[in-house]
């Protein structure tokens, strides 16, 4: 287990502020779906999305950002990402384990709470497509706005190189 305490969202905001990472957040009350992120999240600029935690046959963890709508066909993606035989999605224990996340919180945000560096983050194309993308900010309680670039600087800058893959079937 990662003995380290997960972040809170203001120390996120710190480290993006100390990467000269631009971001904007607005809170509302907690989401667990899409829908209801639509309904709360009001104006908010910039391409919506979705993550799925997932594992591998052999428990290898991978991060799935994609945009809210994106159609994912679990059955075939453990070929396209060459993981080893089908995905499942992840537990809430190892979410908590490696990514410092609750279920419905998950986000690419949670890779600065990895520093074991166990979690594969795959970006899709469609969504990198956007310049502005927005995710929660290490909890379902606020919505994070953040340039696409600023997302991959912050990726790279904890460990985690991200893969961008067509993993929609959409392409940009």
């Amino acid at each position: 287990m990662n003995p380290a305490m997960p972040l809170s969202p203001d120390e996120l905001f710190a480290y993006l502020d100390c990467l000269d990472i631009a971001h904007q957040t607005v809170n509302h009350p907690a989401v667990f779906t899409v829908e209801e992120a639509r309904t709360l999240r009001g104006a908010v600029p910039g391409a919506h999305t979705k993550n799925l935690f997932l594992r591998d046959k052999k428990g290898a963890a991978y991060l799935v950002v994609a945009l809210e709508d994106a159609a994912i066909e679990l059955k075939s993606l453990h070929r396209l990402l060459g993981a080893s035989g089908r995905f499942s999605f992840g537990s809430a224990e190892l979410m908590r384990e490696l990514i410092g996340v609750e279920p419905g919180s998950v986000t690419p945000f949670a890779a600065i709470n990895d520093e074991d560096l166990r979690v594969t983050v795959v970006l899709d194309a469609a969504m990198m497509a956007h310049e502005v993308l927005n995710f929660h900010p290490l909890t379902n309680t606020g919505t994070t706005t953040i340039a696409r670039d600023g997302l991959v600087r912050f990726l790279e800058a904890t460990g985690h190189k991200p893969r961008i893959e067509a993993v929609s079937g959409g392409t940009p």
